[in-house]
């Protein structure tokens, strides 16, 4: 696959076929994904990897806790407020995916029926999160989850592969660690669902949009 077309063409899949992924095929992606950059080559990131009855279980409890008070204590902090230009980003792609669903700005059922889909991962039939040792300087390590993160999901992309990097699977790290027999010195950053992608789903098909590159991008010249 020629590469702008793997970058432009990756997108958040939000239905998955159930189709299981072959383990010799995750774990090639996982492979070559290791050759995303670091800072020196220090690779500070781990998988872990979750099909069949963990990830059911997973699915399961992660639901349950979906909107419960208080909300749990994430490894790393997660954003709830935002600029206005970016929150603004924020409502569109939101618009976009509850118009794909046919679900009204006042049906709370249906956008409740969606956030349970969304803690159960779209039903994908693989969880891989990405954890890096508490003793590394977290800032920096993030650059180096980010980059392996985006390596991964067009590798996934390349070979028909459906990803969705997703907070909701990280809100709940206690869970991961329970299911994954996990020890604490492992800081749990995110997970992205893996699997087939429905490709007739709307909620797959809907028009992106990115911002003008002039909002973006800043020359300083002579």
């Amino acid at each position: 696959m020629e590469l702008t077309q793997a970058i432009k063409g990756r997108r958040s899949v939000r239905k998955f076929k159930a189709d299981k992924v072959p383990k010799e095929i995750i774990g090639d992606i996982l492979t070559k994904a290791q050759w995303a950059p670091s800072w020196g080559n220090t690779q500070p990131w781990e998988f872990y990897v979750l099909t069949g009855k963990p990830l059911e279980e997973f699915r399961k409890e992660n639901a349950n806790l979906l909107g419960r008070e208080p909300a749990a204590m994430t490894d790393v902090p997660m954003p709830d407020v935002w600029p206005e230009h970016m929150k603004k980003r924020y409502g569109e792609i939101g618009r976009l995916l509850f118009t794909a669903l046919d679900i009204q700005r006042d049906d709370k059922e249906g956008r409740n029926r969606y956030y349970d889909e969304m803690a159960r991962l779209f039903e994908a039939p693989c969880l891989i999160f990405i954890c890096i040792p508490r003793d590394v300087l977290v800032e920096y390590a993030m650059l180096d989850v980010g980059l392996v993160l985006q390596t991964l999901c067009l590798l996934a992309h390349d070979r028909g592969l459906g990803t969705c990097i997703m907070a909701v699977s990280a809100r709940n790290p206690q869970l991961l660690r329970k299911i994954a027999s996990l020890r604490e010195n492992k800081r749990i950053i995110i997970g992205v669902a893996l699997g087939y992608p429905d490709e007739d789903a709307p909620i797959n098909r809907f028009e992106r949009k990115r911002a003008a590159s002039e909002e973006i991008v800043h020359w300083i010249d002579g």
